[in-house]
């Protein structure tokens, strides 16, 4: 058991990784109390679940159009610069966020303009984020680290949604955003105390791919086991993992809840969420197959929640979700960064961060628009069956493993 437990935390041996996980852990309960918090203004406002996609799409909308530009500045810069910038941006965003609405002055336009620029953070904050963590570590810890962040991740998936609802209930959406705002305190000063020059050595040594955007392009898209992989992401992300456009729908229309319901929706996929990383983080060795059953899994617990007659059941089907969407989450960024030379990294995980993120401002309209059509089972009904038909049409390229560049 000991065995098994240091072979789970074994990427917390790294101390600057530790310095950022710390702080990365906090802010992310945070962040998932203002998403919650967001998504229930907005239908508060609106009452109109189209425009709740809409609002959470303005976020993801830079990144659809800059993303790619932004891996290049990332395969450039200082990362952990890059990343001092951009959390304390978003944490001035939050703050405005929850002054305006605890002054009573808050107005549709506001959230649009807000979710929007911190899209523009997103641009760079996404890949300098997530090839900081493989800059912290080594190849043979990428997984591991990667499965512990998503850990953290949903941790705050699990706690922040559960935080907010309750806050949300007894004195509104605004608290949430003004402790979202504080949040970012503890990853700044982590950032903060990771020794600069190291980062800047690992850095140096990793940057051996030339050109911008069209190289990386073409290193993905000649590759074709990394393309088949990006293809499966893109199709899981814009048609199934677009939660925050079906949970509120299905909270009140489906269960008749309110905003705790919302609350412990999310919550029961974060819950999934975290024991998903758990696993992951403790596996040996990533690979392609496991991908694709970890695609299948979440097409079959989509259905799951899709037919299920009452709530409980639901959350059940929700924690299944959590541990599939996480497990394929994790695999997903694993398998590129491992297949990926270190100096391609960031236009590597800006394709990504574009194809995941900036599939958004598409996905998120088109959920919520089915979901005014048919309700909240028809969303989840198509997540379902559009993974289950992405896995089966890359099944063919994915059968053998996708090996670390030479």
């Amino acid at each position: 058991m000991r065995d098994g437990m240091a072979r789970t935390l074994r990427s917390l041996s790294h101390r600057d990784y530790r310095l950022f996980l710390t702080g990365h852990a906090v802010s992310v309960i945070g962040t998932w109390m203002q998403r919650v918090a967001q998504d229930w203004l907005v239908l508060d406002l609106t009452d109109d679940a189209v425009t709740v996609g809409l609002a959470a799409a303005l976020q993801f909308l830079p990144v659809l159009l800059f993303g790619l530009w932004g891996g290049v500045l990332v395969d450039r810069w200082d990362r952990r610069r890059v990343l001092l910038a951009t959390q304390a941006a978003s944490g001035v965003l939050a703050a405005a966020l929850a002054v305006v609405v605890l002054a009573g002055a808050v107005r549709l336009w506001m959230v649009f303009a807000l979710a929007l620029a911190l899209g523009f953070v997103t641009v760079l904050d996404n890949p300098a984020r997530q090839a900081f963590v493989a800059e912290l570590t080594t190849p043979a810890d990428y997984v591991n680290a990667q499965a512990l962040a998503s850990t953290v991740h949903n941790l705050g998936r699990l706690v922040g949604p559960a935080v907010a609802g309750g806050l949300i209930a007894a004195v509104g959406p605004g608290y949430a955003f003004a402790l979202n705002a504080v949040s970012f305190v503890p990853v700044l000063w982590g950032l903060l105390l990771i020794d600069p020059q190291a980062t800047r050595e690992r850095l140096e040594a990793a940057r051996t791919g030339a050109g911008g955007v069209r190289e990386g392009l073409r290193y993905v898209f000649t590759h074709p086991e990394l393309r088949a992989c990006m293809l499966l992401i893109g199709v899981v992300a814009l048609l199934g993992q677009n939660f925050r456009a079906v949970l509120p729908v299905l909270a009140r229309d489906t269960f008749d809840g309110g905003p705790a319901t919302y609350g412990w929706l999310t919550s029961a996929l974060g819950v999934g969420a975290v024991v998903g990383a758990l696993g992951t983080a403790a596996a040996r060795r990533v690979t392609s197959w496991a991908l694709l059953l970890a695609a299948v899994g979440f097409g079959a617990a989509n259905a799951l929640v899709a037919a299920a007659p009452w709530l409980g059941l639901a959350l059940t089907g929700m924690v299944a979700l959590g541990i599939a969407n996480l497990a394929f989450n994790t695999l997903g960024k694993s398998l590129l960064q491992l297949g990926t030379d270190p100096g391609m990294h960031g236009r590597v995980m800006a394709l990504h961060g574009l194809v995941v993120l900036g599939s958004t401002p598409l996905g998120m309209p088109l959920l919520g628009w089915i979901c005014d059509l048919w309700g909240a089972r028809a969303g989840m009904a198509v997540a379902s069956s559009s993974a289950l038909l992405a896995a089966a049409v890359v099944l063919p390229r994915l059968r053998r493993p996708i090996s670390p560049p030479e």
